[in-house]
C-alpha cells in the first residue's frame, strides 16, 4: 500500500470513525451512566466486532448483502429496531443509583453483535473492500490479502481509540450529572441521537 493511499485510508478513518455514531453514542451513555470501566467492555467490542464484519466484507459478504435487497433491509430493520429499544432504556435512567442490568446494559457479545446490524459500520466495509482492499490505486490489487489485514488492523486502533474518547468524556460527565435532573436529560438527549440514527438508517 503506498504512502498516498495509507494516508487517504487514515483520513477517511479518522472522519468515519470520530464522526457521531451508534457506537460513540453508547460508548458516551455507558461511561456516563456506569463508569468507564463498565464501558470499556464495548469499547473492545466495537472493534472486535467491526473486524468480523470487514473480513466478512472483504470476503464477499457485503456483496450479497448489498445485492440482495431483502438482506439488506433485514440488516436495517434490526438495526433500528435494536436502537430504538437501547433508546428506550436509555431514556427511562433519570438516577446514577437506578442504573443496573435491567436499565442500560450491554454485554460483550451484543456489541460485537451491534456491528452487524449498524449500518454506519457496513458502509465503512463496502467502502474500504471497494476502495482499497480491492483496489489499489485505481488498479485491481496484487495482494487483497495483505491489504486486508492492513485495513484490519487500522481499524482495530481507530475504532477502540474513538469509542474509548466517547467514553471517556462521558465519564468525565459522571459527577455533574449526578445533580438534579441533568442525567435524565442527557440521557434523553442521546437516546433522541439514537432514535435519529436509526431514521437516517432507514433513508439510505
Amino acid at each position: 500500500m503506498s504512502v498516498a493511499e495509507l494516508t487517504a485510508l487514515l483520513l477517511f478513518c479518522t472522519a468515519m470513525s470520530f464522526s457521531p455514531g451508534p457506537n460513540t453514542t453508547l460508548s458516551t451513555a455507558l461511561a456516563a451512566n456506569l463508569g468507564l470501566k463498565r464501558a470499556l467492555r464495548f469499547c473492545f467490542a466495537v472493534p472486535a466486532g467491526w473486524t468480523l464484519l470487514m473480513l466478512g466484507s472483504g470476503l464477499g459478504l457485503g456483496a450479497l448483502i448489498t445485492g440482495v435487497p431483502a438482506l439488506r433491509w433485514a440488516v436495517t430493520l434490526l438495526g433500528v429496531a435494536y436502537m430504538l429499544w437501547l433508546a428506550f432504556k436509555l431514556s427511562r435512567a433519570g438516577q446514577m443509583t437506578a442504573i443496573d442490568t435491567s436499565r442500560l446494559n450491554v454485554t460483550f457479545w451484543q456489541g460485537v453483535g451491534l456491528q452487524f446490524v449498524n449500518i454506519k459500520a457496513w458502509m465503512l466495509a463496502l467502502t474500504l473492500s471497494a476502495g482499497w482492499v480491492v483496489n489499489a490505486a485505481g488498479q485491481p490489487a496484487s495482494n487483497p490479502g495483505e491489504r486486508l489485514a492492513i485495513i484490519c488492523g487500522v481499524m482495530m486502533v481507530f475504532a477502540f481509540t474513538s469509542n474509548f474518547v466517547y467514553a471517556l468524556v462521558g465519564s468525565l460527565l459522571r459527577q455533574w450529572l449526578a445533580q438534579g435532573t441533568r442525567l435524565l436529560w442527557f440521557n434523553r438527549a442521546l437516546a433522541l441521537v439514537l432514535v435519529l440514527t436509526a431514521y437516517w438508517m432507514l433513508t439510505l
